[in-house]
């Protein structure tokens, strides 16, 4: 009696090992969630920055101004019955005085 109670235990545990270690088990599944829900998670970081530069895109394919921006601030350029006057930061590289 005793050995039948040692082996249906050894069965349960065989049993039972694949459920949570096997390659199918349920410690598995938990880490492909876990990564699944890293992966939606990036998903939806890019999708924000995408939809924002597929606007950019369609400003700078449909207007003017947005072009007229980027040459302004990112080359410096002017129009041609501009003055363009620019003021040096006197504070610049120098440390910020302490209180």
């Amino acid at each position: 009696m005793r050995a039948l109670a040692i082996i249906l235990g050894a069965l349960i545990i065989l049993i039972q090992y694949p459920l949570w270690l096997g390659k199918g088990g349920w410690l598995r599944a938990w880490e492909v969630d876990r990564q699944l829900a890293a992966a939606k998670g990036k998903n939806a970081e890019l999708e924000t920055r995408n939809g924002g530069l597929s606007a950019e895109v369609r400003d700078l394919k449909n207007g003017t101004d947005a072009i007229e921006e980027r040459a302004r601030y990112e080359l410096g350029m002017t129009r041609p019955d501009e003055v363009f006057y620019q003021y040096p930061d006197e504070n610049r590289g120098q440390s910020p005085p302490l209180k």
